[in-house]
């Protein structure tokens, strides 16, 4: 047998909620935008274009340095450098004693974003 209390709320007709109502307020947010994030972790996803940068963190590197820590072909590596300097991570400059040498370093503000866009994913 019930309670007064439950047979009056039962007696009581529920109010309709409005179409804004039903929905969770958590679902009504658009996606994320994980564009940037998707992009860096296919391009650190090749393990000679992660490699690069960590070699890089210590500073800049000509190809043959980093060629022979890799254990890859400069030609490969260098194709690999230029999908990284697309993405804006490394830059090229010349060595001022001798042009023919070309040194590479990392783009410190690129890779803070790249960090940064990996970690809100995360």
């Amino acid at each position: 047998m019930a309670c007064s209390t439950c047979v009056e709320r039962t007696a009581v007709e529920p109010t309709p909620l409005a179409d804004d109502e039903l929905r969770p307020s958590l679902r009504q947010h658009r996606a994320p935008d994980t564009q940037a994030a998707v992009a860096m972790a296919s391009l650190l996803a090749e393990p000679v274009r992660a490699g690069i940068l960590a070699i890089l963190r210590d500073g800049p590197h000509c190809v043959c340095e980093m060629a022979a820590a890799l254990d890859v072909r400069q030609n490969n590596l260098s194709n690999h450098l230029a999908r990284l300097r697309e993405a804006g991570l490394v830059r090229a400059s010349r060595h001022t004693a001798d042009a023919r040498w070309k040194y590479y370093e990392r783009d410190q503000d690129a890779v803070a974003a790249a960090a940064q866009a990996l970690a809100e994913v995360l």
